[in-house]
C-alpha cells in the first residue's frame, strides 16, 4: 500500500514524523558547524536534509493534487486510480 492510499490523518502522522527527522538532521548539521568538523562532512549530512525535505514536498503536493482534482469526489474509480498511480510516481521520484 502506498502513502497516497493511507487514510489522511495517517499520511499527515507520517509527514510530521519525516519533517521531525529533518529537524533532528539540521540540528545535527548546526553542532557539527559548531564543533568545526570537516565541510565534506557536513555538505553529507546538508544533502541528505535537502532530500528529506524535498521527499516531504513531493509528497504534499500529491495530497494537494489528488485533493484539489477530485474535490467532490467525483472522479470514477478508473480515473481515481490513474490519478492515484501518477501521484505515487511522483512522491517516489520526485
Amino acid at each position: 500500500m502506498s502513502d497516497l492510499d493511507r487514510p489522511k490523518e495517517v499520511r499527515k502522522k507520517a509527514l510530521l514524523s519525516r519533517l521531525a527527522r529533518v529537524e533532528g538532521q539540521i540540528r545535527a548539521i548546526r553542532r557539527m558547524i559548531e564543533e568545526g568538523q570537516r565541510c565534506e562532512s557536513i555538505a553529507q549530512q546538508l544533502a541528505a536534509s535537502r532530500t528529506a525535505m524535498n521527499k516531504a514536498f513531493c509528497e504534499m503536493m500529491a495530497c494537494a493534487i489528488e485533493d484539489e482534482v477530485d474535490k467532490e469526489g467525483l472522479l470514477n474509480d478508473a480515473v481515481q486510480k490513474k490519478l492515484s498511480e501518477l501521484t505515487r510516481i511522483l512522491t517516489k521520484y520526485g
